[in-house]
């Protein structure tokens, strides 16, 4: 069993101890670099090195993988950042790469930046960037995975410059238990000189990942920002406004494992950004096909060709959980009550779920199919009549209260072409006169 290494306290402020790394860095490596994300860690690292940079007569680059499904705050204080006098080459990447992608099953990567996708990009690649038409990288291919780019590009650079290698990393060891172990467990590693805020990348290259502020805590940042009057991230003060402790302050990944927070986040702090986040994954734009207008009294559905009524249900409720989870939950509810009553009673277990029944049988209600399911979701169908509920106590209950708590829920025009939807509002209104 590995025991933990406890923190050791020096007298040393942690201020004082990252300028005296940012100065062994520069003094002991012949190349630097920093990599940056826009958020606070990242941000108050380099604009230390900055300082020590100018001090020592030195300059250093930056290297910025842009998700394209970033705060507009993020990528203002990224063009900050671009101004540090410093800094010789800024590599500003905007390169097609694989992310995780946990708010789907249908698609678990998605790819910033496809081409293929452009007309559903969150926003216009920037003007300055790395892009396919001009990119340096012999190791690229298109779709490549974030982390094997990060791996990859040290050892290009490296190679580029010759000399030893430092790949600056802003990243804390309070953030996370395995973010502690990095230092705290030097045995396991190659350091550099047996420095423990430093790790060797390649056994047979003289490149080193260092980590200038590990032993900072989310203090030790605003401390420096206000004591030093540095730069800063416009998000933070939202997020900050809109009651999110300075602990649980993070540039989520919209789409990552995290993905309820980070499109909350979205939700919260940038709308507009927000919204062309959930169309940007999904790949259709499901504000078009569950939008809450007159629109869904049609009789066609609006599945794509390419999905299996099986699919396309599932990519509504995953479409309906982005937007409202709480609604999306009392589906389900429905739906595995629809599906279980089937296997008890018919012998059909979901594996067995046709993709489509005969229409007659499915408009009587007599036969389950993926389709009649997708459709129900599709009309809106709060109660789900369509799959043979009744309307309930505890359904207009819950209804009432998703009514009362979001205000743009249902409106009597959202409302008018379901006949119950439309005798509920009617009810609300006589209710609040």
């Amino acid at each position: 069993m590995i025991m933990q290494m406890p923190k050791i306290y020096r007298d040393e402020n942690v201020l004082e101890a990252a300028f005296a790394r940012l100065r062994y860095i520069f003094t002991e490596f012949d190349n630097v670099y920093f990599c940056v994300s826009g958020g606070k860690d990242s941000s108050v690292m380099v604009q230390l090195a900055e300082r020590v940079a100018s001090e020592m007569n030195r300059t250093y680059d930056v290297l910025y993988i842009d998700f394209e499904a970033q705060y507009a705050a993020t990528i203002r204080h990224i063009d900050e950042l671009k101004t540090l006098k410093h800094i010789d080459t800024f590599f500003h990447v905007a390169l097609p790469m694989a992310l995780r992608n946990a708010v789907s099953m249908l698609q678990p990567k998605w790819i910033c930046w496809d081409e293929d996708k452009k007309d559903l990009w969150v926003r216009p690649k920037p003007d300055a960037c790395i892009s396919l038409k001009n990119c340096p990288f012999d190791f690229f291919r298109y779709g490549m995975e974030f982390e094997n780019f990060i791996r990859d590009f040290a050892l290009w650079y490296h190679l580029s410059k010759g000399g030893k290698t430092a790949c600056c990393v802003g990243i804390r060891a309070d953030e996370s238990l395995t973010r502690f172990n990095t230092i705290a467990t030097p045995e396991r590693k190659i350091t550099y000189m047996g420095k423990s805020w430093t790790t060797k990348l390649f056994h047979e290259h003289e490149v080193y990942n260092v980590f200038p502020v590990i032993d900072w805590r989310a203090e030790d940042i605003w401390g420096a920002v206000s004591q030093l009057d540095l730069m800063m991230n416009d998000v933070y003060e939202m997020m900050y406004k809109n009651g999110m402790s300075i602990y649980k302050q993070r540039l989520c990944q919209p789409y990552g494992d995290d993905q309820k927070n980070g499109l909350d986040q979205f939700r919260a702090l940038e709308p507009d950004t927000w919204e062309r986040v959930l169309n940007r994954v999904n790949g259709v734009n499901f504000g078009n096909i569950y939008c809450r207008t007159s629109a869904l009294g049609n009789i066609q559905s609006m599945k794509p060709e390419e999905m299996s009524w099986e699919q396309y249900t599932v990519f509504l409720m995953e479409s309906i959980g982005l937007y409202n989870r709480a609604l999306m939950e009392h589906y389900l509810g429905k739906i595995r009550k629809f599906i279980r009553w089937y296997e008890k009673h018919e012998g059909i277990t979901v594996k067995d779920i046709p993709s489509e029944a005969d229409k007659k049988l499915e408009q009587q209600k007599k036969a389950i199919s993926w389709r009649r399911i997708a459709r129900a979701l599709e009309k809106n169908d709060f109660y789900m009549k369509r799959l043979s509920f009744a309307q309930t106590k505890s359904d207009e209950k819950k209804l009432r209260t998703f009514v009362n708590t979001w205000s743009n829920f249902l409106t009597m025009e959202t409302a008018k072409e379901d006949t119950d939807l439309n005798r509920f509002m009617e009810r609300q209104e006589l209710e609040n006169g």
